[in-house]
């Protein structure tokens, strides 16, 4: 029963981050910011997200802006659940370069 409400929590705000990048990133033409996968712990306290960001040659750039409005995207983010949650975890904002692996690996192959 825990599990299947955790999941619904990484859904919801999976859908919600995935959302207020998507409006973030609506003037900077050419980037993308995906939210790949939501970790919360069991007691709610932390989420980690996982982003996917094209192209990945400005991740690290991007990904530095992102922690440094840490505080605004959680501000949003609980603007958008507090109906559906009580407490607003503590977010973590990490890259997920599991594409790229997989384009390194293809590109190994076909060698």
């Amino acid at each position: 029963m825990e599990n299947t409400r955790l999941n619904k929590i990484d859904r919801l705000l999976q859908k919600e981050l995935g959302d207020i990048f998507q409006k973030q990133t609506q003037g900077m033409h050419g980037i993308l910011v995906s939210v790949t996968t939501v970790r919360v712990s069991s007691d709610l306290s932390v989420a980690k997200i996982y982003l996917s960001i094209f192209p990945s040659e400005k991740a690290d750039e991007l990904l530095k802006a992102i922690r440094a409005n840490t505080k605004a995207i959680r501000y949003d983010l609980g603007q958008r659940v507090r109906l559906q949650l009580r407490k607003i975890p503590e977010l973590s904002f990490f890259i997920d370069d599991s594409l790229d692996y997989l384009e390194n690996i293809d590109r190994l192959l076909k060698q």
